[in-house]
């Protein structure tokens, strides 16, 4: 994915011979026989457990993380969890080599392992984490990489559950190396999803360097990507056999691996991947701007580091995934009525990259939107079949399925969680879109609406902008900037500044409108009357209430959606339920609400009601 990899270990570009390459790989992971305590580790910096600040307090705290990390106990249960999770992700990774090699898409093998490794990501970790591990880490991937055999694929994945897990629930939340671990740790999974260069099977880090095998010889090996890690172009005709492989304990490289990687994972756990990579660089972005509390050495270390979790290399990964999986032109021939598949490529026949590229669309909506570009935030979706209405019916549909499916996600507690918060989000940018664009709704959702912001909504109806503010600031994205501060010159409340940025605009909208929810009030009392006259209700004068007059016409055309696959794609309608013109000194009022005709309503249940009892009465004469 073209992806950095950190800094102590990221460039190898002298011409390696095929024993240099194996120990360079092998320094990927420590061995398992550590010859001192002193032992090289990959992830710690140089000097890192030998030096002392000279405070004790520092010093000690420093120590017991240090003990903690290296002498971690691991209850008999998780190490027994871990030993099946990695079975099966493992033969899981065997049955996809078969299927790649006999040129099979899947198998009910395939689906078995994914309906077992989902079962495993859904409720074995959850309940795990609630019991063991539920304010702390899980065990770091080194304590748990003996009890899978170094194996570096399931270790990637390993790792991205434990970072997701100390983003969510460790107190105080990830520390600057575990941020940059993570980035590392997504730039090595996505590497080697995207890349044409993957591990075998059963595949091994960590071993003692081994002599090459007679079959290698003395030439270089092919460029590759492998982790990161960027290897010598050769010519080495021996690795150019698929999965070729010295031994079946050492790392294996496919050069002409220009097929898809081994792998499948449920669409929940793909989603959370894209989810997740979004949130912590959303996280890291918002974590750079804030240095009132950091030390010098923090900063420094930042300034150094400016590509990691660069908004560019996010984008990167998230359009690649839609490249790769041929996303959009399936998108295009599924709606057209065609098959999908007839145009899916050789990658995005495979669910692991048609889900990612899937996944990906709508993580580039987020991430568009919290940078404040909405309109490509939309584009992106342009091939994506959506439910084209307003904000207020959009946000009353989901808020009515969630009111009714609550209980599914109880078992689960951090998507219990998540969909509550945004639950509660919805009801107050509802509030706001429902005083602005009064509507009707249902009547369950406009039954909590009233009971949660009530109050507010009727501030809101007067005019007072302080309770706008506070709605937008609870409900809005926590908008960021793509840009690296300048750590000579951060001010405190940079971090601060997207967001401020959109309040304003959001305010600047508010006061433009503040008169229209009076003017509407009036105009549904009157079928005509003098402007002076209605003018003289408000206290403006009349040149005043013809401004107002244009604003209130000019603010209830919206773009609505008519045809075409685009969202952005329709035309300017009136979304008011009065319309007036203006002949001379008088103006004419029209009620544009159409009333519901609840007759044929209930025809139409009947009708479906009389087929169901006809197809259950056919179902029950059947033999």
């Amino acid at each position: 994915a073209g992806l950095p990899v950190r800094p102590d270990r990221r460039r190898v570009l002298l011409p390696l011979s095929p024993a240099g390459l194996w120990s360079v790989v092998a320094m990927s992971y420590p061995a398992d026989d550590y010859e001192s305590e002193a032992a090289y580790d990959p992830y710690a910096y140089p000097g890192d457990y030998d030096m002392h600040t000279g405070d004790p307090k520092q010093d000690l705290a420093y120590e017991r993380q240090y003990e903690q990390q290296t002498y971690q106990v691991i209850p008999e249960v998780i190490k027994n969890f871990i030993q099946y999770f990695h079975k099966t992700v493992s033969d899981l990774i065997d049955q996809k080599v078969y299927e790649l090699q006999a040129s099979r898409v899947s198998s009910d093998v395939i689906d078995q392992k994914v309906y077992e490794i989902q079962d495993i990501y859904e409720n074995s970790w959850t309940k795990l984490t609630e019991r063991f591990f539920k304010n702390t880490p899980w065990p770091e991937a080194e304590a748990i990489a003996p009890q899978v055999g170094n194996d570096a694929v399931f270790l990637i994945l390993y790792k991205e559950l434990y970072y997701r897990h100390i983003y969510a629930k460790v107190s105080g939340g990830p520390s600057l190396e575990q941020r940059f671990e993570s980035y590392y740790n997504y730039c090595n999974l996505f590497n080697y999803i995207l890349s044409k260069s993957h591990f075998c099977p059963g595949v091994v880090l960590g071993h003692p360097t081994p002599e090459p095998d007679s079959s290698v010889g003395k030439k270089e090996v092919l460029w590759c990507t492998v982790l990161g890690w960027e290897i010598m172009k050769g010519a080495l005709a021996p690795l150019r056999q698929a999965n070729f492989c010295l031994r079946p304990d050492f790392l294996v490289i496919s050069t002409d691996a220009d097929g898809p990687a081994p792998l499948e994972l449920p669409n929940q756990w793909l989603w959370d991947i894209i989810d997740e990579f979004i949130y912590q660089f959303q996280s890291f972005s918002q974590y750079r701007c804030k240095t009132a509390k950091k030390s010098e050495e923090e900063i420094d270390f930042l300034r150094s580091n400016p590509k990691i979790w660069n908004v560019h290399s996010v984008l990167n990964v998230l359009h690649s995934l839609v490249d790769k999986s041929n996303i959009n032109r399936q998108l295009e021939v599924y709606t057209s009525g065609g098959d999908p598949e007839s145009v899916a490529g050789e990658y995005g026949r495979h669910s692991l990259y048609k889900m990612l590229g899937y996944f990906s669309l709508v993580g580039l909506l987020r991430l568009h939107s919290l940078l404040g570009d909405y309109y490509q935030a939309i584009k992106v979706l342009e091939n994506i079949e959506l439910n084209k209405k307003d904000a207020i019916r959009v946000f009353a549909n989901i808020l009515l399925y969630i009111q009714r499916t609550k209980s599914m996600f109880q078992r689960t507690t951090y998507k219990y969680e998540m969909i509550n918060k945004q639950n509660e989000q919805m009801h107050a940018l509802l509030a706001i879109a429902l005083t602005m664009y009064p509507m009707r709704i249902d009547e369950s959702i406009h039954l909590q609406l009233r009971e949660k912001y009530g109050d507010k909504m009727l501030r809101m109806q007067k005019g007072d902008p302080q309770v706008y503010e506070e709605l937008f600031s609870y409900a809005c994205p926590k908008f960021l900037s793509p840009v690296v501060p300048n750590y000579d010159n951060v001010h405190p409340n940079y971090h601060k500044e997207p967001f401020l940025q959109q309040l304003k605009v959001f305010s600047d909208e508010v006061q433009q409108q503040a008169q229209l929810s009076t003017i509407r009030s009036f105009l549904k009392l009157y079928t005509t009357m003098p402007v002076a006259k209605l003018a003289g209700f408000l206290d403006l004068t009349e040149q005043e209430f013809r401004i107002q007059l244009l604003v209130f016409k000019h603010k209830m055309k919206n773009l609505v959606w008519t045809s075409g696959i685009s969202a952005l794609d329709g035309e300017f309608q009136s979304a008011s339920e009065v319309d007036f013109y203006i002949d001379k000194d008088m103006i004419h009022i029209a009620d544009t609400k159409v009333a519901r005709r609840y007759g044929d309503f209930f025809i139409r249940q009947i009708h479906k009601f009389e087929e169901l009892n006809r197809t259950l009465k056919k179902m029950g004469q059947r033999p």
